[in-house]
C-alpha cells in the first residue's frame, strides 16, 4: 500500500499539462510558480513526497529564493533524503540568476547617472555575501559601463595592492572613470575609518592616473552608503 501511495505522488504520474517541466516548455518559465520552478531543480522528490511537495516545504521554511541562497547545510537537515547535490544545484541556480543582471548590463553598456543605478545592478549579489568583496565598475566617457571587475575577497586594510590592481585594469579597459563598490557583511553601511582612508587614497590615485573616481559605494542589507552622495568626493 505504501509503495502505491508513493507512486501516485510522483510527478511523472500527473497529467502532462500539470507537470512543471512540460508547463515550462509549453507556456514559458514565467508562468510557473516558485514551487514549480524549484521542483524542476529538484528533479525528483523524496520518499512519500513529490518534487512539488518538497519544494513547497522548502519555501515554507525559507520563504524566499534570497533566503535560500545564504543557508548552510545544517538548516537543511529536516528535509530527509535531500542530498548535498540537490542543495548545491539550488544555490548554483540562484547565483546564475544574480550574475545574469551583471552580464546584461555589460552587454548593453548601461549608462550610470547616479549611485542608485550602480546599487540596483550590484546589490542583489553583494548584500548577502559573507565576506568583504570589492567590485569596480569601469565607465567610458559617456558614463556607460565598459566592464565590472571583481577584485576578489579582501579588506580595505589591504588598500595599496587593491588600488594598484584597480588602475591597472582601468587602463587595460581604456576607462575614463570608475566607481568602487564593496559590501559590509554585517549589513551596516556606515563607513569605517579604513573605508574613508581607502577612498581618499583611491581618489588621489585617480587624479594622478587621470581616471576619475566618481564614487565609492558601500552595500549593506538592502541599504547603501555613497561617498559621492554624501559630498565627500569633489572633482
Amino acid at each position: 500500500m505504501e509503495k502505491i501511495l508513493s507512486n501516485t505522488k510522483s510527478i511523472k504520474n500527473w497529467p502532462e499539462e500539470d507537470r512543471p517541466r512540460e508547463k515550462l516548455l509549453k507556456n514559458g518559465e514565467h508562468t510557473l510558480s516558485n514551487s514549480e520552478l524549484l521542483a524542476i531543480l529538484l528533479r525528483s522528490g523524496v520518499k512519500g513526497q513529490s518534487a512539488i511537495d518538497l519544494a513547497r516545504k522548502i519555501l515554507q521554511k525559507f520563504k524566499t529564493f534570497r533566503n535560500l541562497s545564504h543557508t548552510d547545510l545544517v538548516q537543511w537537515k529536516e528535509f530527509k533524503g535531500l542530498g548535498i547535490a540537490k542543495i548545491a544545484q539550488i544555490k548554483a541556480a540562484i547565483e546564475i540568476g544574480r550574475r545574469f543582471r551583471e552580464d546584461e548590463v555589460k552587454e548593453n553598456q548601461l549608462k550610470i547617472e547616479s549611485s542608485k543605478d550602480v546599487v540596483d545592478i550590484l546589490m542583489p549579489r553583494m548584500r548577502d555575501l559573507k565576506k568583504e568583496v570589492f567590485k569596480i565598475v569601469f565607465l567610458n566617457s559617456q558614463n556607460r559601463i565598459i566592464d565590472i571587475f571583481d577584485t576578489g575577497e579582501g579588506t580595505v586594510n589591504k588598500a595599496n595592492p587593491i588600488i594598484r590592481e584597480i588602475f591597472q585594469k582601468a587602463l587595460q579597459n581604456y576607462a575614463t572613470s570608475l566607481i568602487c563598490v564593496h559590501n559590509h557583511p554585517s549589513g551596516k553601511t556606515e563607513p569605517s575609518k579604513e573605508d574613508r582612508d581607502f577612498t581618499e587614497e583611491l581618489f588621489k590615485a585617480g587624479k594622478i592616473m587621470q581616471v576619475g573616481v566618481l564614487d565609492h559605494v558601500i552595500i549593506g542589507d538592502n541599504e547603501y552608503y555613497s561617498f559621492a552622495d554624501d559630498g565627500i568626493l569633489v572633482h
